[in-house]
């Protein structure tokens, strides 16, 4: 059992990092589009210039930073309606969701070319939703650990931070002669791989928290799951004694704390959640709008060459990178603080911070 959740764990840190949030390596994606001539149509003057510099086109990169736009509008847009899908129908439907629409993505990017370069339009913004999908299902993994919930949590956040790594990978594998086209239907057939983590290694509905005893998941297992999870609260007669008094009672305080809990509507109207929504949205709109110009930015301050481009879209591909290794301490902090405030019931699970 405990391999399973080791297992589930890594498979689930391999998927943030290598598939979840792709779409923040986008500054990567589009030197390697335009080497492609995608929306060269819109600047004529381009044909004029030599292969080894340009000096951008403004048309063009404002066409890259619409689909990008729509793509991060997207990704936030769809993170309430893919929670309700998760609430309401679990895990397996919301990750077969996810790969879906992961794989049409893939495979439209993979189809397009120069002449199709609309395709990319639908293309990324499907990929972001799918993405998003995948680390939303993968953030229950954190309460199979008890009291390191919040540090797995917050290490696949920034897991899903560094997967942007993922285009820098294709734009060196592209320079290195392998073509846009099969990377991208590699990683379409990876989708086999999510099929098979969603079967064997993630449950049909929710990870509950806390996990109960001998709690199992996968194929063959959501049976078992729910009849020991009923097993945890006996019924009446069934205990006798001192021991059965106790647990009746430990069954009690759980009823009421249940029916202590806050509502939805209130967290919703709540000045924290208000505030909160307000500084979590400037600093996605800060780092979207970075994202989106900085292909355009880094062009105009080279003078338009390629070569130091290159360069300075690697070094920020791998600055991104570090996220993974960053995010994990606010998880440390709060696990430690969790343990000196065991009384309090309202903890905060992570902060996206991008």
């Amino acid at each position: 059992m405990r391999c399973q959740y080791a297992l589930t764990l890594l498979t689930g840190l391999v998927e943030c990092i290598c598939f979840a949030g792709v779409t923040f390596g986008w500054t990567s994606l589009v030197f390697v589009l335009k080497e492609e001539n995608y929306f060269e149509e819109l600047c004529p003057e381009m044909r004029n210039q030599t292969a080894n510099s340009t000096d951008g086109c403004l048309s063009q990169d404002e066409r890259f930073s619409l689909i990008f736009t729509v793509a991060s509008f997207m990704n936030s847009a769809m993170t309430f309606p893919g929670g309700y899908i998760f609430d309401r129908f679990g895990t397996a439907v919301t990750r077969f969701i996810a790969i879906c629409l992961y794989t049409i993505a893939t495979l439209l990017i993979a189809l397009s070319t120069a002449d199709t370069a609309v395709l990319l339009f639908p293309a990324l913004p499907v990929l972001a939703v799918g993405g998003i999908f995948l680390i939303m299902t993968n953030m229950q993994v954190g309460n199979l650990f008890g009291s390191q919930r919040s540090t797995i949590i917050t290490f696949y956040n920034g897991a899903f931070d560094s997967s942007s790594v993922i285009f820098l990978v294709v734009k060196v594998l592209y320079q290195g002669g392998i073509s846009l086209q099969a990377m991208f239907l590699f990683l379409s057939s990876c989708s086999i791989c999510h099929i098979v983590r969603t079967i064997f290694l993630m449950p049909k509905t929710h990870i509950p928290f806390p996990v109960p005893e001998g709690y199992r998941y996968g194929i063959g297992c959501g049976e078992l799951s729910h009849k020991k999870s009923k097993s945890l609260v006996p019924a009446s007669g069934q205990n006798d004694g001192e021991e059965g008094q106790k647990k009746t009672n430990v069954s009690i305080n759980c009823l009421e704390n249940h029916d202590k809990e806050v509502s939805f509507r209130s967290c919703v109207l709540s000045s924290l959640f208000a505030w909160h929504l307000v500084w979590l949205s400037l600093m996605q709109l800060r780092h979207y709008l970075f994202i989106g110009t900085l292909n355009h930015t880094i062009t105009h301050l080279s003078g338009g060459d390629t070569s130091l481009v290159s360069q300075y879209t690697n070094i920020f591909a791998i600055s991104q990178f570090c996220g993974v290794f960053c995010a994990p301490w606010n998880g440390l902090i709060m696990d430690r603080h969790k343990k000196k405030n065991k009384g309090n019931d309202f903890k905060i699970s992570f902060f996206i911070i991008h």
